[in-house]
């Protein structure tokens, strides 16, 4: 199982929660960038969270995927903190295979939506699944992860899904102002949404 705990299709789909100022903020990473920039600093993904997750057997069995369960380890008020976002003028789009979890829900579940069926799957080593979880908040500091149920034959158990042994942080923002890093530019400038 591989696990990217930040994806985007493009730049501006995504943002991160900083508490530094400005001047003290590297300038936005590529995706594959993402994890050593946001780390270091102690980003926080602000508002949503796309986590894609690529499942595949590791031998001749087929392994069936049960179910996929949201676990929510606190909630609590939203961060006061600085919004970056990592690219500037570009639209969104869904994934056609992902899944909805509103983490503002009392017992938050992954959702299929765009066209994505519900669970069960099945995966072998040739033939993986790729699975795009949309999690989002807006008005909490959410820790979270995701609980895979498998079975294969008579061997059956589940797998923690996680951001590398941590539970993955989402937070609302306290606001509709982000700071962006224009095309061609030198740093990071204020933005007003409205």
């Amino acid at each position: 199982m591989s696990i990217t705990p930040y994806h985007w299709d493009v730049p501006c789909d995504h943002a991160f929660l900083v508490d530094r100022s400005p001047k003290n903020v590297p300038e936005p990473p590529t995706l594959q960038g993402a994890v050593g920039w946001a780390v270091p600093l102690k980003a926080v993904s602000a508002n949503r969270q796309v986590v894609r997750l690529t499942v595949q057997g590791t031998g001749a069995r087929t392994v069936v995927l049960n179910d996929l369960h949201v676990r929510v380890v606190s909630s609590g008020p939203p961060l006061d903190w600085n919004q970056y976002v990592m690219g500037n003028g570009c639209g969104g789009q869904v994934d056609t295979k992902a899944f909805d979890v509103s983490l503002d829900l009392g017992t938050p579940l992954a959702t299929p939506i765009g066209g994505q069926r519900d669970f069960p799957y099945s995966v072998t080593e040739s033939d993986p699944e790729v699975f795009y979880v949309n999690a989002h908040t807006s008005g909490h500091d959410v820790s979270w992860y995701l609980e895979l149920e498998w079975s294969s034959g008579d061997r059956h158990g589940t797998m923690r899904v996680d951001d590398h042994g941590k539970p993955f942080r989402t937070s609302a923002s306290r606001d509709d102002s982000s700071y962006a890093w224009p095309l061609g530019g030198d740093g990071w400038e204020l933005m007003k949404d409205g």
